[in-house]
């Protein structure tokens, strides 16, 4: 029995890496016995990355809504959060003077790369579903 098919494996791939890398990031805290820099920029974006997908996957929630309102709240809600997490850093590390753009710019340019991505493909499955439901229908009315 094959458990990992064509259109799963790029998926498969980045859960094995992701594990991996946070397995390593929990064995050098255990034999270093501290958090160095790159560490905790790893950690970072995995916690921003998790919380991006996670809101991103709620938009069925907002339907309702005009697409381009939710988009718009949701990059709101989470550049918040994306901020105030840098302000409550910078209680337990010096930030420098750029860090908030910084941060800014390195949150918002991959969202928004993800988010024509997530769209685009909602949308293009969206049609496709709409196409074979058409076929369904057309085929019905033949009988």
């Amino acid at each position: 029995m094959k458990i990992i098919y064509k259109h799963n494996f790029f998926s498969t791939v980045c859960v094995i890496y992701t594990l991996l890398v946070l397995g390593k990031l929990v064995l050098e805290y255990i034999v270093q016995g501290a958090w160095g820099n790159y560490q905790s920029n790893l950690l970072v974006m995995f916690v921003l990355s998790t919380l991006a997908v996670f809101v991103l996957s709620q938009y069925y929630r907002f339907q309702k809504y005009p697409l381009l309102a939710v988009i718009v709240v949701q990059y709101l809600v989470l550049i918040g959060g994306v901020m105030l997490f840098t302000w409550i850093s910078g209680f337990f590390e010096p930030l420098h003077e750029d860090g908030y753009r910084d941060m800014f710019l390195s949150f918002s340019i991959p969202y928004a790369i993800g988010v024509i991505v997530y769209y685009a493909s909602m949308f293009h499955e969206v049609r496709r579903v709409n196409q074979v439901l058409k076929q369904i229908k057309e085929e019905k009315t033949e009988e």
